[in-house]
């Protein structure tokens, strides 16, 4: 049998503006438009791609909303919560916390219903022992270090289990382990390639933060530290930088 990933989903409106506005507000989603003319707008759900169009046949509101519902998984339910109120739309189920996991179910400005989620750590892990999603790992020498770092200098979630292993949340299906050793030694080459919307923004946040970047022979950077593969025709724009184990990173548009 032939198998595919799931990585996007297509909603068409007769207001496709203000859908996209709702999702990129209530999700603090990135949206980049794809295609010639009026073309799609694409929202960006942590990896998963919402593309919203217009067409002749689509009007008014949703005649059944639960027929098809989007399921989208958040780090903080209440904090969304805020943002769908500030929208003014309503809810088909205010945000309810059940064992640890919290679920609600949000209406968009065309009346599909949005199902958001918070899942506990806990079934999470169990979830993702089950799948056997492929993963990938490195290792520090302070765990406690590399925790701050990750956490409160990159913004990404980090658990910490038992054994003292953190993983890193990369987007929602992507999960990197991080594992003490403390005779490591750093790696002579990338480990971890973070891309993002706007290299500016990001380099000038790690800036702030006393983050320092890395330049190399060969790799011509500007003043800022990014090098400049874009306008070259050499790949993506990209800033080098190290953890506190001196582990090479990278953000790249």
């Amino acid at each position: 049998m032939a198998t595919g990933t799931v990585f996007s989903a297509l909603l068409s409106s007769d207001d496709p503006a203000r859908l996209r506005d709702w999702y990129a507000a209530v999700f603090e989603a990135s949206v980049e438009h794809v295609g010639d003319g009026d073309g799609y707008q694409v929202v960006d759900l942590d990896g998963f791609y919402l593309m919203i169009d217009s067409r002749d046949d689509v009007t008014g509101r949703a005649a059944e909303p639960a027929r098809v519902i989007l399921n989208v998984e958040v780090d903080d339910v209440p904090a969304t919560a805020v943002r769908v109120d500030e929208q003014g739309l309503g809810w088909h189920a205010r945000p309810e916390e059940r064992g640890g996991n919290w679920f609600a179910t949000a209406i968009d400005p065309d009346g599909n219903l949005v199902q958001i989620i918070r899942l506990s750590d806990a079934m999470e892990r169990e979830a993702q022992e089950a799948s056997m999603t492929p993963f990938s790992g490195f290792a520090v020498r302070d765990v406690d270090a590399a925790a701050a770092f990750y956490g409160d200098v990159l913004g990404l979630r980090v658990d910490r289990n038992d054994m003292g292993l953190l993983t890193l949340h990369l987007d929602r299906r992507t999960r990197v382990i991080v594992y003490p050793k403390p005779d490591h030694e750093s790696a002579g080459f990338t480990v971890l390639n973070l891309p993002v919307p706007d290299i500016d923004a990001a380099v000038d946040d790690l800036a702030r933060k006393g983050v320092e970047l890395l330049r190399y022979d060969g790799m011509p950077c500007d003043d800022k530290g990014v090098m400049r593969g874009r306008s070259a025709g050499m790949g993506p724009d990209i800033a080098w930088f190290a953890d506190p184990s001196g582990n090479v990173l990278s953000v790249l548009h």
